[in-house]
């Protein structure tokens, strides 16, 4: 028993590593696109060309999320719980919450941008379908909930960094190790 633990890995595999420091990023910079265009004036090119980045950006986070799902579920490395019992559950619920947040979100952008009734595309490379009509009425629906999600969604992935940093720096064990990169594959 003790040599499968000495052998089994400590670190998540590369690709895992990635995609979710790259689901960070993408999240940090939708969230601040989104709360930068508000201060900016209507109609004004920049504000159109920080929301056009957003909605691509957002295309390639769920390209991303998927993905890593897919990953997750066929391939990539699973490690051990650090912790067992409540504090362990609790990891487990805000993993699958940030998920769950990460694909409604995803979910909401589409609904919101097809009920807004006007073109977009991915980086100006092409367009995205409308797949779906709704009464213009819906607008603020699916874009208040956009909303509320992107909250939910920053506050606990921002409780989920708090508690990499606590393990890390508080308890002292390899919590946030397991998802950083080797040094010697950087």
């Amino acid at each position: 028993m003790n040599s499968l633990k000495l052998d089994s890995p400590t670190r998540y595999d590369r690709l895992t590593i990635w995609l979710h420091w790259l689901t960070a990023a993408l999240v940090i910079f939708l969230f601040a696109s989104s709360q930068i265009w508000d201060q900016l004036a209507k109609g004004t090119p920049l504000r159109k060309g920080l929301q056009s980045v957003h909605i691509s950006c957002g295309i390639l986070l769920a390209v991303i999320v998927i993905g890593r799902l897919l990953w997750r579920l066929s391939r990539g490395r699973r490690l051990p719980a650090v912790n067992q019992g409540l504090i362990g559950i609790a990891a487990k619920t805000a993993h699958l919450a940030l998920y769950l947040l990460l694909l409604s979100q995803i979910v909401l952008g589409f609904l919101f941008r097809w009920a807004q009734a006007e073109p977009f595309n991915f980086f100006g490379l092409f367009d995205v379908p409308t797949l779906m009509t709704f009464d213009k009425s819906m607008k603020s629906v699916f874009g208040g909930l956009h909303e509320q999600v992107a909250w939910a969604i920053v506050i606990l992935a921002g409780l989920h960094a708090v508690m990499a940093l606590v393990h890390h720096y508080g308890l002292r064990d390899d919590t946030l190790r397991r998802m950083l990169p080797e040094r010697d594959s950087i």
